[in-house]
């Protein structure tokens, strides 16, 4: 991939998975992944890690760093936040150019194509299924499969998941109740939820300001994914437009609704303005701190479409750059591994939000009196055998740019559906093209 458009890829990512609002954070630039010292020394060696978490996230994060840090006495990780996702792409891209890259880092998956691309980041494989420290076979059926997929790029292992998140359905009780609406089973009872709901100008659904993951999720359920393995694009497919017109048929019709420049709809859903809401299960810590306590409100798995099942998973993953020592790869995967482990993904999911990385963690006493304390946050666990991730390809940055700008221009410019998404098939189908 040419520079130019690897750091246009880089940019761009920061527009999948942003559910937090980070604040920018100071700079870091002394600690370098390639001067560290040898395990031989006395002193640990340093693991620098940087991040995009911030406010009670980073809180959890420290804690979870605190604990590796005291479990053992060989390495010492260090965490800072960049200040959001976009701030720390464009540090990793400067620190690409002047070789002082940390030792780890929090990234999208859908990087991984591109840093490969440009040789800067470690494969795993010798480190998770080989050695002394290695993943058990146990430990890989444990954590869930559509996590371990999303880490596997062309046949090797490159991240470990870390921050995940599900798409679901928030429901607001007392509209269902004063309507006599039940709980949606397929996404048409949301459809004619909003039909019943309309002459009071309440939508039946609202959406953040792009629809597409709920896009991809349809098209999924429908036969294809939006680009599949390969990669092969399906932007403009029978099932993919029908996807579409779905939700644009909702949105014209006036029963649902986008968030527009607000980004998420979760201060109108808490508003009363929609009877459901699609959105980020990690949007749980606001939707709590936004609703007024007298909200009868929760949360559900999204409903079938075509007689099937599925939700995006969206988050970050954490790659090595190969830039580090020796030692530091070999404290970076234990750090890595520690983070996948059931006690420390339990303890992230319930401060976070986030959902835990193994099905055993879901079994965990803590975590489990935790559900029945803040039982909004089960349908996320519920959905995880139903989750799926996008096709990470060379380019994929520019490709998700390029879909944004077609949700947008349906909604904004009311291209048709049809002309809008043949026009996607076309920009994608030359992205990879150009990246092959």
């Amino acid at each position: 991939m040419k520079k130019k458009s690897w750091q246009r890829a880089l940019l761009a990512v920061a527009s999948l998975g942003l559910v937090l609002g980070l604040a920018a954070c100071g700079s870091q630039s002394k600690d370098s992944g390639s001067t560290e010292s040898s395990t031989k020394s006395k002193t640990p060696v340093k693991i620098t890690f940087w991040h995009g978490m911030n406010g009670p996230y980073q809180k959890a994060l420290n804690e979870i760093i605190s604990d590796f840090n005291k479990s053992q006495s060989d390495y010492k990780v260090v965490g800072t936040s960049q200040g959001g996702y976009t701030q720390l792409q464009q540090k990793i891209m400067a620190s690409a150019k002047s070789n002082t890259l940390p030792v780890i880092s929090q990234t999208t998956y859908t990087t991984v194509p591109d840093y490969t691309e440009n040789g800067l980041i470690e494969p795993l494989d010798n480190y998770m299924l080989k050695g002394d420290n290695k993943l058990s076979d146990s430990d890989l059926k444990d954590i869930y499969s559509s996590f371990l997929s999303s880490s596997k790029y062309d046949g090797k292992y490159y991240s470990i998941p870390f921050s995940k998140s599900v798409r679901v359905l928030y429901y607001n009780q007392d509209i269902l109740d004063k309507y006599n609406i039940a709980k949606p089973k397929t996404w048409d009872d949301i459809a004619k939820a909003g039909e019943t709901l309309k002459g009071d100008k309440i939508y039946g659904m609202g959406f953040d300001k792009s629809w597409d993951m709920e896009f991809e999720g349809l098209a999924r359920q429908a036969g294809n994914p939006l680009v599949a393995k390969g990669p092969k694009a399906n932007l403009n497919t029978t099932d993919t437009l029908k996807a579409a017109n779905f939700i644009m048929d909702m949105v014209k019709a006036g029963t649902a609704k986008t968030a527009g420049e607000d980004m998420y709809w979760t201060q109108a859903f808490t508003q009363g303005k929609s009877a459901f809401y699609a959105g980020s299960s990690a949007g749980v810590t606001q939707m709590v701190a936004q609703a007024p306590k007298t909200l009868n409100w929760g949360t559900m798995p999204l409903p079938e479409y075509n007689g099937k099942k599925a939700t995006e998973i969206a988050g970050n993953d954490i790659v090595m750059f190969k830039s580090a020592s020796a030692d530091q790869k070999k404290g970076a995967w234990a750090f890595m591994k520690f983070l996948m482990s059931t006690e420390e993904t339990a303890k992230w999911a319930r401060s976070t939000g986030y959902v835990p990385l193994r099905e055993s963690a879901t079994k965990d006493a803590d975590f489990k009196k935790y559900l029945e304390e803040k039982p909004y946050n089960k349908a996320a666990v519920e959905s995880l055998p139903d989750g799926f991730q996008s096709t990470a390809f060379k380019g994929f940055s520019e490709y998700r740019t390029k879909l944004l700008e077609a949700v947008d221009a349906m909604l904004t410019k009311n291209e048709d559906v049809k002309k809008a998404l043949d026009n996607l098939q076309d920009q994608t189908e030359t992205i990879i093209k150009d990246n092959k």
